[in-house]
């Protein structure tokens, strides 16, 4: 107890020493607010950090509140960038294009702040802010690939196709290697009816990208348009071997079956289509086009829903 008593009033007159002798040589002692400030300083490093790992391990409510407490306290461009992720990841895609904003109004020349705007715009569907996106970004930087074939994919959207041809081109021109212009070049020209065009990209990527589930669709649709229907189908079999889930595969592939008069095969494919995605049960064409499943596979189906011989 006396070793105790004995502590306190020491430890006070070293802590008077010290702020003397601070005194004495120029030193100072610390304010009430600049405890404050050194106290919101640790707040906000402690906000930042518990925000990153929660938005690293999923836990993205917890991840926004930290985020935004700490941009109470001090704009951190950082932390905009974090928010905004956060926010696509949630759709929640009007508050990430805020803090996007935010951030292209602080750093106007960052095309990537502006390529995430892009990004969140065609998500949004607003082909119009896309394209504004991109033509800031390009005037930024008028070789970045990317914003090229963005600014394509938002010319599609408003319907200029021959327009998101050449910007696709020119995509390519900047990178040789883009497969993803190659993809959406190919999609592009065959919805305009140039299958040879459309077929040149996608003999490009199924020398570079041969087993894509994409590039071996979109080579099966140029068959079908071409009316090579063996070859078609050759490729919308390897689709679903890709991936058995494809529902555009089964759809096209029974509608080219029942061409070729194999109604038990275009059943099954029905069958698929309609476990996959159960809403064209309900939507279904005379014609087994695209737009839906031709009446003869649902009869098919009901007499014989296993697909059994």
């Amino acid at each position: 107890m006396f070793c105790a008593r004995l502590i306190v009033p020491l430890q006070a007159k070293g802590k008077g020493i010290m702020n003397l002798l601070k005194a004495l040589f120029g030193g100072k002692t610390e304010t009430p607010e600049e405890k404050a400030r050194e106290e919101e300083a640790r707040n906000f490093d402690v906000l930042k950090y518990d925000g990153v790992r929660a938005m690293r391990s999923g836990q993205t409510d917890y991840a926004v509140k930290c985020f935004t407490h700490a941009l109470a306290m001090q704009d951190d461009m950082e932390i905009r960038d974090y928010l905004s992720q956060v926010y696509i990841y949630q759709n929640r895609l009007e508050e990430a294009m805020d803090e996007l904003q935010h951030m292209t109004e602080a750093q106007p020349e960052n095309v990537q702040v502006l390529v995430r705007m892009a990004n969140v715009a065609y998500m949004q569907e607003d082909y119009d802010a896309m394209a504004t996106a991109c033509e800031r970004a390009l005037e930024v930087d008028g070789s970045h690939a990317e914003t090229v074939y963005l600014y394509a994919r938002a010319a599609k959207g408003k319907g200029h196709l021959v327009e998101a041809v050449a910007r696709l081109t020119q995509a390519i021109a900047l990178d040789e290697t883009y497969g993803d212009a190659y993809l959406f070049r190919g999609e592009t020209l065959l919805s305009m009816g140039d299958t040879d065009g459309a077929d040149a990209d996608a003999r490009w990527l199924l020398e570079h990208a041969t087993d894509h589930e994409e590039v071996l669709l979109l080579k099966a649709r140029i068959e079908n348009r071409k009316g090579n229907l063996d070859e078609a189908l050759l490729y919308y079999n390897k689709v679903v071997e890709q991936n058995p889930f494809c529902v555009d595969a089964y759809q096209e592939r029974g509608a080219i079956r029942m061409a070729m008069g194999d109604q038990q095969g275009a059943a099954a494919d029905g069958v698929k289509v309609m476990e996959l995605r159960p809403a064209d049960a309900e939507n279904v064409t005379g014609d087994f086009s695209a737009e839906g499943i031709e009446q003869k596979t649902r009869a098919a189906y009901r007499s014989n829903p296993l697909g059994l011989g």
